[in-house]
């Protein structure tokens, strides 16, 4: 096969989620120094973002999924996420809790923990929380439609007169070298605003977002960081994270974490 026409190829296994050297290695029959060195030469060109162990596809854009879809999806992990989530919040603590189906989750598990303050910009905790006691202040803005939260100016104005201990993100992709994903720059660049004023920065992710760079929107990860996830997430996935000095990972048990919410509601 001549270089052109395999380089396409590749990018083409690249775009369709092949995004580690060793399945590349494996589908195409070549060698790994071989792969590498096409890879780097897409990058030159522009048309792969290089990671590590892989590559991602650049200037994709993954068509949003609606806020009922992502209610529904992957519930049972969204939940032991939060569920190992809810475990660093003590109280005491101010806590911001970004837009998303999974930083929901964990709001419904801080209702009623009134020593907690929580400050937000997703629309969806509101209610739960206030009604159960907690003490909340949303942050204004414009509503974003999709994900039911606020960004925008006013919203960036309003978080840099805040700090919070401990801040809670979701993302559409997570890529170890270069950050969170959006599908707006607002989206991006709120979570900048929210990580300079955050003592500490944890990012809530099912599996199948890391790794994954979906959309156009970057917001660096250029500190100490958690990543909570699931144990879906092969170690292929996990290496570009645990090969961050500045990043911390925890993938939970989906099960154990069900068995345990099961356990606590019998009793």
């Amino acid at each position: 096969m001549k270089v052109t026409r395999r380089r396409e190829a590749m990018l083409q296994a690249v775009l369709g989620g092949m995004t580690d050297v060793a399945t590349l290695c494996e589908h195409f029959g070549m060698s790994e120094a071989t792969v590498r060195r096409d890879l780097r030469a897409l990058a030159r060109d522009n048309r792969v973002l290089r990671t590590y162990g892989g590559a991602a596809a650049v200037g994709s854009h993954e068509p949003e999924a609606s806020l009922e879809e992502r209610r529904i999806s992957l519930r049972e992990q969204k939940e032991a996420i939060a569920q190992e989530a809810s475990t660093f919040v003590e109280d005491g603590d101010t806590v911001f809790l970004d837009g998303g189906t999974t930083t929901a989750a964990l709001a419904r598990l801080l209702a009623g923990r009134t020593a907690v303050h929580v400050v937000t910009n997703n629309l969806l905790v509101v209610s739960p929380l206030v009604s159960s006691g907690v003490q909340v202040t949303v942050i204004g803005g414009d509503v974003r439609p999709t994900s039911m939260s606020t960004l925008g100016p006013l919203a960036q104005i309003a978080l840099s007169r805040l700090s919070v201990d401990k801040a809670f993100l979701g993302a559409d992709g997570v890529v170890a070298e270069l950050g969170l994903c959006e599908a707006s720059s607002d989206q991006s660049y709120l979570k900048e605003c929210v990580m300079r004023q955050a003592a500490h920065v944890f990012v809530l992710a099912t599996a199948d977002k890391l790794g994954r760079a979906s959309q156009q929107h970057w917001a660096p990860l250029v500190r100490a960081w958690t990543l909570i996830t699931d144990d879906a997430a092969q170690q292929e996935q996990l290496e570009p994270f645990d090969a961050q000095e500045q990043v911390t990972v925890r993938a939970v048990s989906v099960k154990a974490a069900s068995a345990a919410n099961w356990s606590s509601q019998v009793q």
